[in-house]
């Protein structure tokens, strides 16, 4: 070896098992960029290790292409966390880097997007000290926000961030929530995670925010998780106001030239970062607080490509890392959550009295098969629903409506032969679509479309829509309310970013006087005028494949009902139902307080999660038959290493291994491909670290005896079922 060299281990962003060994400068650092060959291809790799005994013959190392010099080193906790990662969700290191740094694009390179950034920076500093003058209630933001971008512009001129400067709290607490933010603060001192558990309207953002302010004039950093891009679009406004140019948004809404601003703040600056999951892999400095805002919210988890994880689960990992103190919250706390308080792992503060001192919304029950038989339905609505509309119209004030799907009408069937259209890679029924270039079916599974056909491609017949999406319900509620400005907010509709903030912000003006939405809205927004929210169809929520769907009922049903009555007026709740009688339903009235305990028994007689870890195999072949072959001799195998057998179906058991499949999801075919699931069900005991690697290692022999790479995935603690 000559003297100014060494050998080196580094982490490619590929699904490798190893890391390479290469000879490169002595000089070269852990945490390093490097550009190597791998397999005939290029590659920037990062150093995970210097100085090590290659355990092949020297002549066989190659020698690394060039060390990066202008790129920044990756942070050895960093990497750290990487490896944290790998392991629980069995994935490659590399798998992780590359969903950390996903382009060299993301790199802090180029003086010619500072430059691009500083102009806009300054123009819109002349907006807003033209503003001043002229602004009243206003005034105080625009001047705070005037001073952070000063100093913003100043240090992005001179190559440097603004020094941090210590912040005032604008935020009053009142009594109940002063006593939480006091009980978060001592269990956070003991080291274990904070669940705040809040009625909707308790006002756990101001304590968030206050936890935030404490942890930075304390010389921390902190890193603030929201699970949805929309929740942090209407955070941000109000956190500029608070953290000034301390605060950076970090999501994939945002341009990439403000995600590379974004990291190199995070590397250097005293920040708070409002994100989504991704906002996890940033290269994060002395952080010494994580807050997790819904921590129930199933977009925290990624499905696809690996690193499967879920971004509140990763978000421990990363504060145990950093030594950061963790604060969670929800008014639906879920289940894993609520064990692990039980089991002492995390601390339990709970906010049962509402920000504003308003009671909880009133909710009302309408069942819709009574009401048709007695012609109380127009179209989707009950005429119990319109006049509660109309009353709160009439009185100025605001209406949200949830409907679960999005489209005109989630299906089409011919009624002649009674086909349903269906998407001709993935096998779901196509979705009618309809908009200014016509009306289009669409599968919401891979994205194919094609034009609304003129009669069934299977027999001639006519076509006729199956049910009603959010375009339709928005298009009633135009009709039956002609005089009410509605607007919808779906995914379909969001894609338009501006689209998006302009109806957020017109009904939080109170321009728009009825909002048609899914999910997405019942989530985290916070409307003054907003006094009836009512779900239509609220039997799909409980209609899952699921062992959580009465859990995500109630979940979403809870966050819905919390958007309403939130400044001191009592808010109503209508539900629209066939099933009126529904434990998830009775739950939400107060007449049965016991639901939850209930779920959790449940969860323990079928060893299911939180009692248990669920470890999903998924397969995709474009071969059905092979599929179905390989599959049942992976369970077979799996269940061999494991020391059980495979079962077709899941039974109650204390055992702690089970091996359950192979099975057909819900969508059984995507994109062309057919998938078939093995689920592996892991008591939570001493063995089970260890258990999860031996199925790791039965997996990948399998995978490469069979030369089948490509077309198995591991998924950790899945959402689906």
């Amino acid at each position: 070896m000559e003297p100014d060299k060494t050998y080196i281990l580094v982490i490619l962003p590929l699904r490798l098992s190893w890391e390479p060994c290469y000879s490169a400068p002595a000089d070269v650092e852990a945490g390093d960029r490097v550009r190597v060959v791998f397999s005939g291809k290029e590659y920037i790799a990062v150093v995970s290790a210097t100085g090590v005994e290659p355990r092949t013959s020297p002549e066989k190392i190659s020698e690394v292409l060039a060390v990066e010099r202008d790129m920044e080193r990756v942070g050895l906790k960093e990497i750290e966390f990487w490896r944290h990662m790998a392991s629980y969700y069995l994935c490659s290191v590399g798998e992780v880097y590359k969903a950390a740094y996903p382009s060299i694009k993301m790199e802090e390179k180029g003086r010619e997007s500072v430059l691009r950034k500083t102009e806009r920076l300054k123009a819109r500093l002349a907006r807003l000290e033209d503003l001043i003058p002229r602004a009243r209630s206003a005034k105080g933001r625009y001047e705070t926000e005037v001073a952070g971008l000063r100093a913003e512009i100043a240090g992005l001129e001179n190559g440097e961030y603004p020094p941090f400067e210590p912040l005032g709290n604008p935020i009053t607490l009142s009594k109940a929530q002063k006593k939480a933010f006091d009980d978060v603060t001592r269990a956070a001192a003991g080291g274990k995670p904070v669940l705040i558990s809040g009625v909707t309207g308790s006002g756990k953002t101001e304590i968030y925010i206050s936890l935030a302010l404490k942890a930075l004039n304390s010389g921390r950093n902190v890193l603030y998780l929201v699970p949805e891009i929309a929740l942090s679009r209407q955070m941000e406004e109000r956190m500029a106001g608070i953290f000034g140019p301390c605060l950076r948004v970090f999501h994939s809404g945002e341009t990439e030239a403000s995600r590379r601003e974004a990291t190199g703040f995070v590397r250097r600056g005293r920040y708070i970062v409002l994100g989504t999951r991704s906002s996890l892999f940033l290269p994060h400095n002395d952080l010494g607080l994580v807050i997790i805002d819904e921590e129930q919210d199933t977009s925290y988890k990624q499905d696809s490509p690996a690193p499967r994880y879920n971004g509140r689960d990763s978000a421990v990992m990363l504060a145990r890392l950093h030594g950061a103190s963790v604060v969670m919250g929800s008014a639906t706390p879920s289940l894993e959550s609520l064990y692990n308080c039980r089991t002492g792992k995390y601390s339990l503060v709970s906010l049962e009295e509402r920000y504003h001192g308003a009671p909880d919304s009133e909710v009302m029950v309408i069942d819709t098969i009574s009401e048709r038989r007695k012609r109380g339905m127009v179209g989707n609505f009950s005429r119990k629903l319109i006049e509660a509309i109309r009353e709160r119209l009439y009185r100025g004030e605001q209406v949200m409506i949830l409907r679960a799907r999005r489209s005109w009408a989630p299906a089409v069937q011919c009624r002649e032969c009674g086909k349903i259209i269906r998407c001709p890679h993935c096998n779901i029924p196509l979705s009618l679509h309809k908009g200014a270039s016509g009306e289009r079916l669409v599968c919401h599974y891979c994205g194919h479309s094609e034009p609304f056909p003129p009669a069934c491609p299977h027999c001639g017949g006519e076509l006729a829509p199956l049910g009603s999406g959010t375009q339709k319900i928005e298009e009633e509620a135009s009709a039956l309310f002609p005089d009410a400005a509605v607007a919808r907010l779906d995914s379909d509709s969001a894609q338009n970013r501006e689209y998006m903030r302009q109806t957020i912000d017109g009904f939080a003006e109170g321009k728009i006087d009825i909002l048609v939405g899914t999910q997405m809205v019942a989530k985290g927004f916070d409307f003054s005028g907003l006094t009836l929210v009512a779900v239509l169809q609220a039997d799909v929520l409980l209609g899952q494949q699921d062992f959580r769907a009465d859990e995500r009922a109630v979940q979403l049903l809870e966050q819905f009902r919390g958007r309403c009555g939130r400044r001191g007026s009592k808010g109503l709740f209508i539900i629209q139902t066939t099933q009126p009688d529904h434990p998830v339903y009775s739950f939400l009235t107060g007449r049965d307080t016991g639901l939850d305990e209930r779920m959790l028994q449940e969860r323990k007689h079928f060893s299911y999660p939180p009692y248990s870890r669920v470890v999903n195999i998924v397969m995709k072949d474009t071969n059905e038959a092979r599929l179905e072959k390989l599959s049942r001799e992976l369970a077979a195998e799996a269940a061999h290493a494991l020391g059980t057998v495979a079962t077709a179906v899941p039974l109650p058991t204390e055992a702690s291994v089970r091996v359950v499949g192979p099975y057909s999801p819900a969508a059984d075919r995507l994109a062309g491909e057919f998938i078939r699931h093995i689920r592996v069900s892991l008591l939570k005991d001493s063995l089970i670290t260890r258990r999860k690697a031996v199925l790791k290692k039965a997996v990948d022999s399998f995978v490469q005896k069979k030369s089948w790479t490509g077309h198995v995935a591991l998924d950790v603690d899945p959402i689906q079922p």
